[in-house]
């Protein structure tokens, strides 16, 4: 059953049922346990990854439960992907109120080990795609007057430990652009969202096996991506006058 929540725009009464929520990264993990649970909330959810196989299924089963949701492929690397990503959007529902910037990897190693490519990578993906997203959105928030940027962060962004020095650099730069992106415009909201160790597949990009092993051992008490995906709501929830600036999101057991 879908939820009918409401909430207040510029003192016109809106419901979750209006809202248009983007979600990137949306074939797995947190974004496909966010776009689930925003469209039993009533939400239309548009999801965009690489996957789109993954895509199809996950919107098939959302509209088989009463939700709202459309797919499109989405390389969040690349400028004019993002922009039809938006595009799609918006000639679909005729406005956005939310993009979720969530697609990341999390190839980690120690620095001597040298994997310049995989350093290249996380840049474009957890950097360059959350600018593209910006990039793509903001043009049309501003032009409506309204709308909110969710980004994802890590508990990374906010600590270095060893092997994760080029991903924490790319969850700081995250942090580093959001608030930004806040301080720069008045009438959109800006969420980060900063999880702690979290079950998705972000370990599956790890190639370096000393790496790898350590990694087994932090996801041992792994949250599931369910209550990240809470998280988000949260923020995407609250009246327009209230901006959910970072929600940090940790295991109980974690030090």
């Amino acid at each position: 059953m879908l939820e009918n929540t409401t909430t207040w725009r510029y003192g016109f009464m809106t419901t979750n049922q209006q809202k248009v929520v983007l979600i990137t990264g949306a074939s797995s993990g947190i974004g496909e346990a966010t776009a689930r649970l925003l469209a039993r909330k009533g939400i239309h959810v548009i999801l965009g990854a690489r996957r789109t196989e993954r895509l199809e299924t996950l919107v098939a089963t959302i509209r088989s439960e009463g939700g709202s949701a459309e797919y499109q492929t989405l390389d969040v690397t690349d400028r004019a992907d993002f922009q039809a990503f938006v595009e799609f959007a918006q000639t679909k529902f005729g406005r956005i109120d939310v993009i979720v910037n969530n697609a990341g990897i999390m190839p980690l190693s120690k620095l001597e080990a040298l994997k310049v490519d995989e350093w290249d990578r996380m840049i474009d993906v957890n950097i360059r795609g959350v600018l593209n997203g910006i990039a793509a959105g903001l043009p049309l928030m501003k032009r409506q007057g309204f709308g909110q940027f969710v980004n994802l962060s890590s508990i990374g962004g906010h600590a270095v430990w060893p092997t994760c020095a080029v991903y924490s650099a790319t969850k700081f730069a995250v942090l580093a652009i959001s608030e930004g992106l806040r301080q720069e415009n008045t009438d959109i909201r800006v969420t980060v969202i900063s999880p702690g160790v979290t079950e998705s597949e972000l370990a599956d990009s790890i190639t370096d096996p000393e790496a790898g092993k350590g990694m087994q051992e932090f996801r041992k008490i792994a949250l599931p991506a369910e209550a990240i995906a809470r998280a988000i709501a949260f923020a995407i929830e609250q009246p327009d006058d209230v901006d959910v600036n970072e929600i940090i999101v940790r295991p109980t057991a974690s030090v």
